[in-house]
């Protein structure tokens, strides 16, 4: 089964470092978006409400568990430098976890009532070792990346996906807290294994970690906590934050609904995204180095224009009829949500890999700066909304055309540092909206002759067997596999 797998992967080395990384994550991934209409059948819209706003507070505080010495790692020649900023990073996050015990131990019932979620208040202990294990695996993942194990974070991707999913369907019959407990398996998973990797490995290297080594790695990378942490903040914040806005303006539910909406369009849409980011991390500052680091992203972003447009439109034109179909005409909202997030999520699958030139150029600063426009853009748009009509599915909208402008300042700001013109960033879009229509143009004439089912089905049917045609050809042609 290996020899055969190994057949199907491109051979050039950047392409099948991604299909191995976005291989683990599409399998990890398909396992939580098949097992989601199981979940929306045993917990209510409130119980993920709850999740998503457990879920929010976690990754928020997960972005600055080591305050993003992690980064770090991948970068240093030696063994012996790198080793020293994993042992750093590793007691910042144990030092965080103590942090937010503490909070947790005086402040709970406050916290739980700020988020407008009193119920948290019994669930938040778990907080603190979610904290910790989150941390720990960003660690041992940063370390498999400097040594390119690939296989082993794919593994991990998988293993994550499965515990989460067997935690919260076994766990149903003692509540809602399966749903966190679940969060939280599936966030660590696969630290064990990804530690045992930088041990067995290296393991000199990190016997001979000292004080004094530990204490000059943490002045020598501090311009990671100083700008990328507050960058990695706002990005987080401005991801996680909206469970809590709309639980705190609307109500719970609506928080569910837009977790739901979220969830099954960010894990497919960026799984692939999140596997280029990480391999271009590793192979961007050489290409920098070597003065091709514009071809590299001009390369990449058609690339992710090409995969992530297709979906994109079909979900905005079918969204509300398919979450439907798929959760129950309960989640219909959560499908209306989805349509009017699918633009932002476009822009984001190509953005959140190539914003890995601000580290690889040491722009943190400037990285740090676009986030907080990004931010302040998303948070407007749901307040604004809040304000002006007290309707979720607007305030949905806003929230999604704010990050979607956000976005497009980033890409400009992205395209314009690595030296190419600024008309560039929208070749790509212009050059792939064509063929985007075309595949999506049965569901597209379903719609204009009416609310009819049967006819409804059948182009959608038809309409994914073109995309799923569409993909094949791109991955078989031998131009895409030499990025």
């Amino acid at each position: 089964m290996r020899q055969i797998i190994k057949k199907f992967l491109p051979k050039n080395r950047f392409a099948r470092s991604v299909s191995v990384l976005a291989g683990g994550a599409a399998a990890g991934q398909g396992i939580v978006v098949l097992s989601s209409p199981l979940l929306t059948r045993l917990y209510s819209p409130e119980d993920f409400g709850l999740l998503a706003v457990y879920a929010s507070l976690l990754m928020t505080l997960g972005v600055v568990a080591s305050l993003r010495y992690q980064l770090a790692i991948p970068l240093p020649e030696d063994d012996q430098e790198a080793a020293n900023v994993v042992i750093l990073s590793l007691l910042v996050v144990l030092g965080m976890s103590i942090l937010s015990l503490i909070a947790v131990f005086f402040f709970r019932v406050q916290i739980a009532h700020l988020v407008s979620s009193p119920s948290l208040s019994n669930y938040l202990w778990l907080l603190p070792p979610g904290l910790f294990l989150l941390g720990t695996y960003q660690v041992f993942n940063y370390w498999a990346l400097r040594v390119k194990a690939f296989t082993a974070i794919a593994r991990t991707k998988l293993a994550q996906s499965i515990s989460m999913v067997v935690v919260q369907i076994g766990g149903y019959a003692i509540g809602p807290v399966s749903l966190l407990i679940g969060q939280i398996a599936g966030q660590a998973a696969g630290s064990g294994s990804l530690g045992a990797i930088a041990i067995r490995r290296r393991w000199q290297v990190f016997r001979n970690v000292n004080v004094k080594d530990v204490t000059a790695s943490a002045k020598r990378y501090r311009r990671f906590p100083i700008f990328s942490t507050w960058a990695g903040a706002f990005n987080s914040a401005g991801t996680q934050l909206p469970p809590l806005l709309f639980a705190a303006l609307f109500n719970p539910a609506a928080a569910g609904l837009y977790m739901l909406a979220h969830r099954v369009l960010s894990m497919p849409m960026t799984l692939v995204g999140r596997a280029v980011g990480q391999v271009f991390f590793s192979t961007g500052a050489e290409a920098s180095r070597n003065g091709n680091l514009g071809k590299l992203v001009s390369t990449l972003h058609n690339r992710l224009s090409q995969i992530a447009m297709p979906p994109a439109l079909f979900l905005f034109i079918t969204g509300p009829d398919i979450f439907a179909l798929v959760f129950g005409e309960d989640w219909r909202m959560a499908g209306e949500a989805a349509r009017w997030l699918s633009p932002m999520l476009y822009v984001q699958f190509i953005v959140a890999p190539l914003s890995q030139v601000n580290l690889i150029l040491e722009k943190q600063i400037h990285g740090l700066v676009l986030q907080g426009i990004l931010f302040v853009a998303r948070i407007a748009g749901i307040v604004s909304a809040w304000i002006l009509t007290e309707n979720f599915i607007t305030a949905v909208i806003f929230y999604g055309l704010g990050s979607f402008l956000g976005y497009t300042v980033f890409l400009l700001f992205i395209v314009y540092l690595s030296g190419l013109k600024i008309s560039s960033a929208l070749k790509p879009s212009l050059k792939n909206l064509p063929v985007s229509i075309l595949l999506v143009i049965p569901v597209l004439l379903s719609r204009m002759l009416g609310d009819i089912t049967i006819l409804f089905n059948l182009s959608c049917v038809a309409s994914f067997l073109l995309i799923s045609l569409f993909y094949f050809h791109l991955f078989e042609h031998h131009e895409y596999t030499a990025i």
